[in-house]
């Protein structure tokens, strides 16, 4: 068969794991841009950040929307190999129908 990279089992796994990283990236995704407090440990401030500036929460709350940002390019990225391993598993069941027929 074209284009069959990987087994039926692997690309099951592969589109599992791809579906649960998908959602979720996602909903950290949300949860960063709407700069929850309880994510606060994960943002990637210092308190040079907090002190210099003339208006605090500014740079958290950049800090909080970049993160939140890289959360749904990351999301996309498991979108694109579960939709890959959805047409993986496809062209191994058309394989195992055409074995079966033979």
């Amino acid at each position: 068969m074209r284009g069959l990279i990987c087994g039926s089992k692997l690309s099951a796994c592969g589109a599992v794991l791809s579906i649960w990283g998908t959602i979720m990236l996602a909903i950290l995704g949300i949860f960063f841009t709407t700069h929850s407090a309880v994510l606060i440990t994960d943002v990637p401030f210092s308190q040079a950040d907090i002190h210099e500036d003339p208006n605090p929460p500014h740079r958290v709350y950049m800090a909080y929307n970049t993160v939140g940002y890289n959360c749904f390019i990351a999301a996309g990225i498991y979108l694109v190999i579960g939709l890959f391993s959805c047409c993986q598993m496809r062209l191994n069941k058309g394989k195992n129908f055409l074995v079966m027929r033979q």
